[in-house]
C-alpha cells in the first residue's frame, strides 16, 4: 500500500511518501522552503552537481520516487530519508538553513555527551516521558515499587 502525505514546515507544504517502511522527503520542497528560490528545481540541480563534484554522498541516497505535482499528476522527484534531508540542509547556503544547523548541531552535540555519561541519556528520556504525560509509576517503575512497598511496611 502506498502511503503518500503533505507535511507541513515554516506553512508550507513538503511532500513525502512511506518507502523501504520510512518516511521520504522531496528534495525540492525542502529546497524551496529554505531558500525562497523562484525555481527550486533549478537550485537543487545546481547544488546536486556541486555536492558530485564535492564527492559528498548525501546525493546516491536520493532516490527518484513518484510524487503527486501540483496538477493532479504523479512524476519522479529526488526523494531522500529523513538523515539525507539533514544531510541535504547543512550544505544549503541560506539564512533560513542555519536555525535547522544550528539545532542539528546542539543535538549532534548533545549525544555525544550522552556517550560520555549515559545517565545524561536516561535523565532526557524520563523528561521526554514526563512531557508526553506519562504517569510517574511508569517512568520510574523501580522507585514507584519501592516507595509502594515501603508504604506496606510502615502500614504493617
Amino acid at each position: 500500500m502506498e502511503e503518500t502525505k503533505i507535511a507541513i514546515f515554516q506553512k508550507k507544504e513538503i511532500r513525502k511518501t512511506l518507502f523501504q517502511k520510512e518516511w521520504w522527503f522531496s528534495v525540492v520542497d525542502v529546497v524551496r522552503v529554505l531558500t525562497d528560490s523562484l525555481d527550486a528545481g533549478a537550485y537543487w540541480r545546481k547544488l546536486k552537481q556541486r555536492l558530485i563534484e564535492e564527492g559528498s554522498e548525501v546525493v546516491t541516497f536520493c532516490h527518484g520516487l513518484k510524487l503527486i505535482a501540483s496538477d493532479g499528476k504523479k512524476y519522479e522527484t529526488d526523494c531522500a530519508n529523513t538523515e539525507g534531508i539533514f544531510r541535504i540542509i547543512q550544505s544549503i547556503p541560506s539564512p533560513k538553513a542555519e536555525p535547522f544547523k544550528r539545532w542539528l548541531a546542539k543535538v549532534g552535540y548533545e549525544r555525544i555527551q550522552e556517550i560520555e555519561n549515559p545517565e545524561l541519556a536516561t535523565k532526557r528520556t524520563r523528561m521526554l516521558y514526563k512531557l508526553k504525560g506519562y504517569p510517574d509509576s511508569w517512568i520510574h517503575p523501580v522507585r514507584y515499587l519501592f516507595e509502594k512497598y515501603v508504604l506496606c511496611l510502615c502500614i504493617a
